[in-house]
C-alpha cells in the first residue's frame, strides 16, 4: 500500500461510489443501442471494474458499488469479488431505464429483480439504491415510496442541479431523511457547491473529467471544511477505459459527455483518493446522522 497524503478532509468521512454498468448501457446511447442487443456488444465491465478495485486497494478505501442487475446476472463472480474485497453492494436497477419513463409497476419489477439477483449473489440484504442517470426527479418522486416498500433504506439518486436529463435544483444538498407513506428513506445526494449563486456539480462522472482537477479538489475541500459536511463522489468503470469501442451515430453533445478526457480519469482519481477520506455510503451516513437514527441493519443484516 502506498502512504496516504490526505489533507483536505481527514476528519470527515466522504462516500466513494461506483455505478457498475458498461459503456454501451448509458442513457445517452439509448437511441443507438437497443437493450435487446446488449448481448451483442463486447463487454468490458469486468476488466474496468477490476481497475477500480485495484485503485481502491492501493488507497485502502472501501466504497459502495451500485451494480446493474443485468451485469450481476451475467457476471456474478465480479459482484462476489467486489463484496469479498470489503465493498458495499447497492442496486442500480436491472435495465438501466430512466425512472420517470417507467410506470410505478414497471419500476417496482425492475428494482425487485435487481435486488433479488444481488442478494442471491452475495447472500446479504441490499438496502441502497441509485437510479440510472439520477432519474428520480420532480416527476418521479413516487419512486421513493416504492423503494421503501421494497426494503431500501438509503437512496443516492436526487441530484440537486439543473440538467437536461436529471436534477432537482431546489433539492437539499446534504444528507437528509425523506418521509414517505411507507416510511423514512435517507437521501445522500451527489456533491454540488454554490458559487456566484449557482449550484455547480462536482460529484464525479463527466464533471470530474471535464473540470480542471484543482477546481474539483478545491470545491470538494470546501464542502468538508466550510460546510463541515461529507460529499458523495461517483464514477463508472467505462470512464477509466479510453480504448472502449465507439458507438456510432450519437449526438455531438452525447459524444462529448461520454468520451471527454477518458485517458486522464485514473490519474485524477489517484490524486482524489490521496487527498480525501472515503468510505462506503452507509458508513458516511451513519457517521453523519444523529445517534440511533440510522438503521443498523442496512450494512449488517444477512439473509
Amino acid at each position: 500500500m502506498r502512504p496516504s497524503t490526505r489533507s483536505a478532509g481527514d476528519e470527515i468521512c466522504n462516500a466513494f461510489t461506483v455505478d457498475v454498468e458498461d459503456y454501451f448501457q448509458v442513457s445517452a446511447f439509448e437511441g443507438q443501442v437497443r437493450r435487446d442487443d446488449w448481448h451483442q456488444y463486447a463487454c468490458r465491465v469486468v476488466q474496468n471494474t477490476r481497475r477500480i478495485l485495484r485503485l481502491l486497494e492501493r488507497h485502502q478505501t472501501r466504497a459502495t458499488f451500485f451494480v446493474l442487475g443485468w451485469i450481476a446476472e451475467r457476471y456474478p463472480d465480479l459482484v462476489r469479488e467486489i463484496h469479498r474485497s470489503g465493498h458495499e453492494i447497492g442496486s442500480h436497477g436491472y435495465w438501466h431505464r430512466l425512472v420517470y419513463e417507467q410506470t410505478p409497476e414497471g419500476f417496482r419489477r425492475d428494482v425487485r429483480q435487481s435486488r433479488e439477483i444481488l442478494e442471491g449473489v452475495i447472500g446479504q440484504r441490499v438496502a441502497l439504491y441509485r437510479a440510472p442517470s439520477f432519474s428520480i426527479t420532480g416527476k418521479s418522486l413516487w419512486a421513493l415510496e416504492i423503494l421503501v416498500e421494497e426494503g431500501f433504506r438509503i437512496d443516492c439518486s436526487i441530484f440537486p442541479v439543473r440538467h437536461d436529463r436529471y436534477g432537482m435544483p431546489q433539492a437539499e444538498t446534504s444528507i437528509h431523511q425523506i418521509a414517505t407513506a411507507a416510511g423514512p428513506l435517507w437521501e445522500f445526494p451527489p456533491a454540488v457547491v454554490r458559487l456566484a449563486g449557482l449550484k455547480l456539480p462536482v460529484a464525479g462522472g463527466g464533471y470530474f473529467r471535464l473540470f480542471p482537477l484543482a477546481f474539483t479538489l478545491g470545491a470538494l475541500a470546501r464542502i468538508n471544511r466550510r460546510l463541515r459536511q461529507p460529499f458523495l463522489f461517483y464514477v463508472h468503470p467505462w470512464e477509466l477505459d479510453p480504448r472502449q469501442p465507439r458507438i456510432a451515430n450519437v449526438s455531438r453533445i452525447s459524444r462529448a459527455r461520454h468520451y471527454v478526457n477518458l485517458a486522464s480519469t485514473e490519474k485524477k482519481l489517484e490524486v482524489l483518493l490521496s487527498r480525501f477520506r472515503f468510505a462506503q455510503v452507509s458508513e458516511a451516513v451513519h457517521r453523519t446522522v444523529p445517534e440511533g437514527a440510522f438503521p443498523a441493519e442496512v450494512s449488517k443484516a444477512s439473509l
